[in-house]
């Protein structure tokens, strides 16, 4: 009898529950469907759509023509050849980072072979320790696709209640060894800071990574975790999470700048941790020390740089895919061989994973407000698309 009874005063709580979770999720949806999203979604689909594929000699729409250029051919290349390559009006960054190396004079002594870390790395093993919201599920389904095409073994972390992404030295050794000991070749996916495995004499694998403007990074992170859809997996991953605030869940980023929301405020050397402190992109790179925890400080965007420019294989650009996807294939060709063809004639469903059609447009002179406080970061991502693009532009020389 007494079983009976506690069963039936169980059933109202669960049924009360459920009530609740369907009615945070009815609200959200409604409140955020009275928002403008047409215009905006026409955006993102007019951006993300295939309109320049990548041909077996580079890049159309950002890339440098065979006219334009001349340095693709097989014949040795002077000086007077990369005269023929000159920006235009409204030139893509592409030819701004030529005109740049250009006018700096490292474009005459461009070498892939000095840009590329792939065969410094002493496994052939590629961790992709990814930032989130950066397009990293989309590029981890890409990964899983191409792991039988390229005769590799794809593995990720399991999903946790709390995502702990700084490790402690110990908990960094115990990673580097699992990883060291995967079947070879191998990818493993992972959201963590970068983790330096030669500290633990142990080899360090082929890191690749992604980034994203910023500023776009963090409003997609703000929709991203009041989505209904993000809840219900989470509450069916951990049924004894607690149900948010609804009045938290209906408010979005424009009143929470506007309003000085301590959760929008993204004060400067502010020092959070965890994955939920979701401005620090610059994080992921940095590494597991305290001097990397500071938001938007100079220290944490020298270490980033330097992680990138000397660990770093290829560190993509979500805005530039076109470019991101031929310099993995360039650079890293065992295991992204034939990623432009995945991706581009799977577009329809890698575009669909993650993606969040709750998300409402956001001006840009709130945008504005909020890379005030975005310098450093913004800096970061800049010097991530520059790189990418040095990346390139060396490819299309003749080996010297």
């Amino acid at each position: 009898m007494d079983s009976l009874l506690r069963r039936r005063m169980l059933l109202p709580k669960r049924y009360a529950e459920l009530v609740a979770l369907i009615a945070i999720s009815s609200t959200l949806f409604l409140f955020l469907h009275t928002q403008s999203l047409t215009s905006r979604l026409r955006e993102m689909e007019d951006k993300l759509q295939p309109s320049s594929l990548m041909s077996s000699s580079g890049l159309s729409g950002n890339s440098i023509s065979q006219a334009d250029s001349g340095i693709a051919a097989a014949a040795a290349v002077n000086q007077n050849s990369l005269q023929h390559l000159q920006p235009r009006p409204g030139e893509s960054n592409l030819h701004q980072a030529y005109s740049m190396l250009k006018s700096n004079g490292q474009m005459q002594n461009l070498r892939a072979l000095d840009v590329n870390n792939t065969a410094r790395s002493q496994a052939p093993i590629v961790f992709f320790n990814r930032v989130p919201k950066v397009g990293s599920q989309t590029f981890m389904e890409l990964l899983r696709r191409l792991a039988m095409r390229n005769e590799y073994t794809f593995h990720r972390d399991v999903v946790q209640r709390l995502e702990v992404i700084r490790l402690t030295p110990d908990r960094q050794q115990e990673l580097a060894q699992m990883i060291t000991e995967l079947p070879m070749p191998s990818v493993y996916v992972k959201h963590v800071c970068y983790t330096n495995f030669t500290r633990f004499n142990m080899p360090m694998p082929i890191y690749v990574n992604m980034v994203r403007d910023p500023v776009e990074r963090v409003i997609s992170w703000y929709y991203y975790v009041r989505a209904p859809w993000y809840y219900v997996e989470r509450k069916q991953a951990f049924p004894d999470l607690p149900l948010p605030d609804p009045r938290w869940l209906k408010k979005d980023f424009e009143t929470c700048v506007l309003q000085g929301d301590p959760e929008c405020t993204y004060a400067q050397n502010a020092v959070h941790e965890g994955i939920g402190d979701h401005r620090r992109q610059s994080l992921f790179f940095c590494g597991h020390e305290e001097e990397c925890l500071p938001f938007n400080s100079q220290g944490a965007l020298e270490r980033a740089k330097y992680a990138v420019e000397s660990q770093y294989a290829v560190v993509g650009v979500l805005e530039d895919l076109n470019t991101t996807l031929a310099v993995m294939e360039r650079y890293i060709p065992k295991f992204f061989a034939g990623a432009a063809d995945v991706y581009f004639n799977e577009v329809s469903v890698l575009q669909k994973i993650n993606k969040n059609n709750f998300k409402p447009p956001v001006s840009e002179d709130i945008k504005n407000i909020v890379r005030r406080n975005f310098t450093r970061e913004i800096e970061f991502y800049q010097f991530c698309k520059q790189r990418l693009y040095k990346q390139y532009l060396a490819t299309q020389l003749p080996v010297n």
